[in-house]
């Protein structure tokens, strides 16, 4: 038996030597997909029209550098293509028209802006082999759709990795700081964002692994989800636009909010706000900043509450808002207001201090907490670069308009005491009668009222709280989306461009978003 399986075997081996040696025996043009044409290819002949397209390649694109550095470190002479041998084109050209052909304008990104109809042509001039009837070269050819395939290749991965536009660069060159003589630009954009890696794509060219890598640039996040199954939909063209503007802000690689974490989102071009656990979605209305003194953008941890504090005045809105009431004893007096010198500690008279004086940052301005103070009876502090916070509001019934851009920068919530039990989730009840009873509102526990009643006479508000540490700290984010999943309803929605970021947006990557009639 073992007799009989040994000589099976050695039999089956001259078999498939056979063939194999016959297969090598066949001419190179039977063998390889461009036929007899595979005679006419000339490796100088492609360096040289790679090296042409290279050189005469004005892109001003950083993903298209890239493309070409790398193919100056593979070498010309070496192995000049990436998607193209002797043998034919790889099937992975085809699988790449045939995923962009269906991805892109799912993605709002316009079909030319990466070569599809150039790509389209090329391949099947190569797949027919009509060189001949075309008067066109195998030398010109396979160079062209080479270099176009690298191109779309590291442009799509890249862009839907990282994002077409670098969001730091674009919003904080836009606008030059309010109330300063020099032209300093405003900080708007405060989040950490990763910047492109184009080499990462461009290595994985040569790779064979490199379709894997393509499917997988597609951000997969929840809002990019939404966005895109809304833009299978669509039709018309001032809408796909701003589905396609919106997922630009998704490839952001930037710190996003997580499903799964108790979290506060504020949404500046819904003004609204929306206090979420896995459980319930708090929703209230807010006030943000002016076009003029624009809330920035961010991420960050509220870590504590301060309840009736004093506020100190920005130094720019002293210089804006302020300088005009030099010497008004009246006004100070009437709006609670308190001048201090920095250097002594001294409380100076406001009928003695002049514009000069206040604009010299040598003075401390601030308004006693309580009822009347701008900042309402509670502040949620969050650390940051720009001094914002959120805060409550002396003035309730600016909730009640539509446009609400009318702070320096802060964000007004409508919900104050809301938001706090929100940031408290273990609180008892006394703990949330003592903060209703500071915050000027009616306690609801018994003890609560008895303690009312007791101080009666006492000066309103009763400062029962000053300070609350909140632990765990509370993940905020301030983003800005014309079009987003409601989370309290699960509906997307859209909103105007109170800030005109979007049109921002459009004009940077103009060339890359899809074209309509």
């Amino acid at each position: 038996m073992r007799k009989l399986t040994a000589f099976l075997l050695i039999i089956l081996a001259t078999t498939v030597s056979s063939c194999k040696d016959r297969r090598q025996e066949q001419p190179e043009a039977e063998r390889s997909a461009f036929g007899c044409y595979v005679d006419s290819i000339d490796s100088l002949q492609m360096e040289h029209e790679l090296k042409r397209l290279i050189d005469s390649d004005s892109s001003r694109w950083k993903a298209d550098r890239q493309v070409q550095q790398h193919y100056d470190s593979i070498g010309y002479s070496r192995h000049p293509l990436v998607w193209c041998t002797r043998m034919g084109v790889s099937a992975d050209a085809d699988s790449l028209l045939c995923y962009l052909r269906r991805e892109l304008p799912m993605a709002g990104l316009d079909t030319t802006a990466f070569f599809l109809p150039q790509i389209a042509q090329l391949l099947n001039i190569t797949h027919l082999r009509t060189f001949d009837s075309l008067h066109v070269s195998i030398n010109e050819v396979l160079p062209r759709l080479d270099y176009l395939l690298s191109k779309v290749y590291v442009r799509y991965c890249t862009g839907q990795r990282f994002g077409f536009v670098r969001p730091d660069r674009l919003f904080n060159h836009m606008d030059y700081k309010a109330h300063t003589d020099n032209k300093i630009f405003a900080i708007l954009f405060g989040y950490d964002v990763k910047a492109p890696n184009y080499n990462e794509a461009a290595s994985m060219l040569t790779s064979p692994d490199r379709m894997r890598y393509l499917y997988a640039s597609r951000p997969h996040g929840e809002v990019y989800e939404v966005l895109r199954t809304k833009m299978d939909t669509t039709r018309s063209a001032e809408h796909r636009r701003l589905l396609g503007v919106n997922m630009e802000r998704c490839r952001w690689q930037l710190e996003q909010p997580e499903s799964t974490e108790r979290r506060v989102v504020v949404n500046i071009p819904a003004l609204q706000l929306w206090a979420i656990c896995p459980d319930s979605v708090i929703e209230m209305r807010i006030c943000c900043g002016t076009t003029t003194n624009k809330t920035p953008l961010l991420s960050s941890l509220i870590t504590y509450m301060q309840v009736n504090p004093d506020w100190i005045v920005p130094q720019n809105i002293v210089k804006s808002d302020f300088l005009r009431h030099a010497g008004d004893s009246a006004y100070f007096a009437r709006n609670r207001y308190y001048i201090v010198e920095r250097s002594t500690g001294d409380t100076l008279t406001a009928a003695n201090v002049t514009a000069e004086e206040m604009e010299s940052g040598q003075l401390r301005i601030g308004q006693k907490g309580g009822s009347n103070n701008s900042l309402g009876h509670i502040v949620f502090r969050f650390t940051n670069d720009f001094g914002i916070y959120l805060h409550d509001t002396n003035n309730r019934r600016v909730f009640d308009n539509e446009r609400r851009t009318l702070s320096h920068g802060c964000v007004r919530v409508e919900k104050p005491f809301e938001l706090a039990c929100f940031m408290l989730p273990e609180a008892d009840e006394w703990l949330q009668d003592r903060l209703r009873i500071s915050m000027n509102i009616a306690p609801v526990t018994d003890r609560g009222k008895e303690y009312l009643k007791e101080h009666d006479d006492d000066e309103k508000p009763l400062r029962l709280i000053g300070y609350q540490d909140i632990t765990p700290s509370v993940p905020l984010y301030i983003i800005y989306y014309t079009a987003y999943p409601n989370p309290a309803t699960n509906e997307l929605q859209t909103w105007p461009d109170i800030y005109g970021y979007d049109k921002a947006i459009v004009k940077e990557m103009a060339p890359f978003l899809q074209k309509y009639e």
